[in-house]
This record gives structure tokens, C-alpha cells and sequence, in this order.
């Protein structure tokens, strides 16, 4: 019991003082990526977490837009949250890059008109690492705008690749690993699971 003890008081030591020099305070950037499921939920969850503490956030979906997902039917209504549905679903639904283009772009001038907005504390922008990987959007006008927003804005962005430059600017970055998925096994996709 004492030899647990020790361990644990010297242990407690070391986060003591991690934590005594973590001072600043200050808005993060955090990517979540990876190919596991679980991005955008974390996303919300955490938005969940930074609305509970009376935060005012914002959500815009880059890519899904297909199916109302149950984050969105949970969450349409709050007065704190402003949710946009701004994709047409992923590329291989679509099959039309121009329109995926110009949703796009008209999804990136409204993130952009938020990272400018003082009143917002939180902002989600699911799937947006597509963009990139698609080349429907130029990546430095958007690290630009990331690094040009208010100080106290905390900003996640999810998607399975992330671009070097963008990780290079981001404070937390998530890697979400696929060891199974029961899609694989034949199971269908299914509400209040994958959307």
C-alpha cells in the first residue's frame, strides 16, 4: 500500500507542476482526423461541453447534407448554437464538382464571417478537410482567417487528412484510428450510430 502511495504522491508532483506552468489562455485549434468514426462526434460533444459553460457556438457541415443527422435535430433550435447544412453529401454521391465547388465556397464565406465575429466562442467546421484534400478550396486564406480570428476562439475542424500546413498552426490534434467497423461486417448504417 505505501510503495502505491509514493508512486501516487510523486505522480501527483509531476501534474502539479505541469499544470502550475500551463498559464495561458487563449482560443485552440484542434483537427480531428484519422479514419476511425468518432470525429465529428467528438466535435459535438465537445461543443456540447463549451455550450453547457455558456458559450455561443457555431456549426457548419461542410459535406453532409443528405441526411439530418441527430446532433443536428438535437441542437437546430438552441439559442446558442447556429447550425448550417451546407454540403450535398460526399463526392461520390454527388458526382458534380462544380456544384460540390461553389457549396464549397459558399460554406468557407460563411466560416470565414464567423472567425471574424467576437460574440462567437466556439465554431465547428465537420468534413472541411475534404475541401482540401479536393482542392475545392485554397488552404491559405483559410490558415489566414485561423489565425487572424479572436483570441478567446476555439475552432475544430474534423476530416480524415489533414494538410501539413494546416497542422503546423493547430494547438490539439486528434488522430481517430479504425480497428474495425461493423460497415465492414455488413452492418448498414444506422441513426443515432453513423448519423
Amino acid at each position: 500500500m505505501k510503495s502505491h502511495q509514493d508512486r501516487m504522491a510523486r505522480k501527483k508532483a509531476v501534474m502539479d507542476e505541469r499544470i502550475a506552468k500551463a498559464t495561458e489562455e487563449r482560443g485552440v485549434l484542434i483537427l480531428l482526423k484519422g479514419n476511425g468514426k468518432g470525429k465529428s462526434s467528438s466535435a459535438f460533444g465537445t461543443m456540447a461541453r463549451a455550450v453547457g459553460h455558456g458559450q455561443r457556438a457555431a456549426v457548419i457541415q461542410f459535406i453532409k447534407g443528405r441526411k439530418e443527422t441527430g446532433e443536428h435535430k438535437l441542437f437546430r433550435e438552441h439559442e446558442r448554437i447556429d447550425w448550417h447544412v451546407m454540403g450535398h453529401g460526399f463526392t461520390w454521391e454527388t458526382q458534380d464538382k462544380d456544384q460540390d465547388i461553389a457549396a464549397a465556397e459558399k460554406a468557407w464565406a460563411l466560416a470565414e464571417r464567423y472567425l471574424k465575429d467576437p460574440s462567437y466562442d466556439f465554431l465547428v467546421f465537420d468534413e472541411m478537410a475534404y475541401m482540401f484534400k479536393y482542392k475545392y478550396l485554397a488552404l491559405q486564406p483559410v490558415i489566414d482567417a485561423l489565425q487572424a480570428r479572436p483570441a478567446h476562439q476555439h475552432v475544430m475542424i474534423t476530416g480524415r487528412r489533414m494538410p501539413e500546413d494546416l497542422e503546423a498552426i493547430a494547438d490539439t490534434i486528434s488522430n481517430i484510428m479504425d480497428e474495425r467497423h461493423a460497415f465492414r461486417l455488413g452492418v448498414k448504417a444506422q441513426a443515432g450510430i453513423e448519423f
